[in-house]
C-alpha cells in the first residue's frame, strides 16, 4: 500500500558529521515503506544531489531535492563576532521546480564563496534574489523562528516567521 508520508527533512552521508544514511538502503526502506517519494536536505551541501536523484528515479520514486542551509545572522560577509555556535541558522530548502534547483546550486554555492565562515553560509539579501522555485521550512531548535521562540522573544521568532514569509511567498 501507498503511505501518506514523505520525509522532507533527511540528512545522508554526504551531510558532514551529521550524517550516516547510504542513499541505497535509504531509498529501499522509502519504498518498502510505500512511500511516493522522498527529500535530501544534507547540511550545507548538494553533494549526493545527483546521485539521489537518479537511484531514487530507477526506484520509481519521486527524488525531492533540497538543502539544509546556514543563514548568516546578519551579512554572509561578517566574518568577526558569533563564532562557531552563531556563525548561522538553520533553513530548509526544497526545489519545486528546474528553476528552484537552479537557484539552490546557487545558493549553496555562494554560501562556499562568498559566506564561508565555520560552515557555508548565505544572508537573506541572497535568499530573496534566490527565491523564486523554492519551499522553505524552518527547520530545526537550529532555525531562526526556533531560536526566537526557544529565548522567549516571541516578536522576534514572528517577525523572522514574516520575513521568510516574505521572501519566499506565503504558499512556499
Amino acid at each position: 500500500p501507498q503511505s501518506d508520508f514523505v520525509h522532507l527533512h533527511v540528512h545522508t552521508q554526504f551531510s558532514l558529521l551529521d550524517g550516516a544514511c547510504r542513499l541505497d538502503e535509504l531509498l529501499d526502506l522509502v519504498k518498502e515503506y510505500g512511500m511516493p517519494a522522498c527529500a535530501i536536505t544534507d547540511h550545507g551541501n548538494m553533494f549526493g544531489a545527483v546521485e539521489f536523484y537518479q537511484k531514487a528515479a530507477e526506484r520509481g520514486i519521486k527524488p525531492i531535492l533540497g538543502c539544509e542551509i546556514y543563514v548568516a545572522p546578519e551579512s554572509r560577509f561578517d566574518k568577526t563576532s558569533h563564532g562557531i555556535r552563531g556563525a548561522g541558522y538553520h533553513l530548509v530548502l526544497l526545489a519545486k521546480n528546474m528553476t528552484g534547483y537552479r537557484n539552490l546550486m546557487e545558493i549553496v554555492s555562494v554560501g562556499y564563496l562568498e559566506g564561508f565562515y565555520y560552515r557555508p553560509r548565505v544572508d537573506k539579501e541572497v535568499l530573496t534574489r534566490c527565491a523564486k522555485g523554492l519551499i522553505a521550512t524552518s527547520a530545526c531548535l537550529k532555525g531562526e523562528v526556533a531560536h526566537f521562540l526557544v529565548s522567549d522573544q516571541w516578536d522576534q521568532a514572528k517577525k523572522a516567521a514574516q520575513e521568510y514569509s516574505s521572501i519566499f511567498g506565503e504558499d512556499n
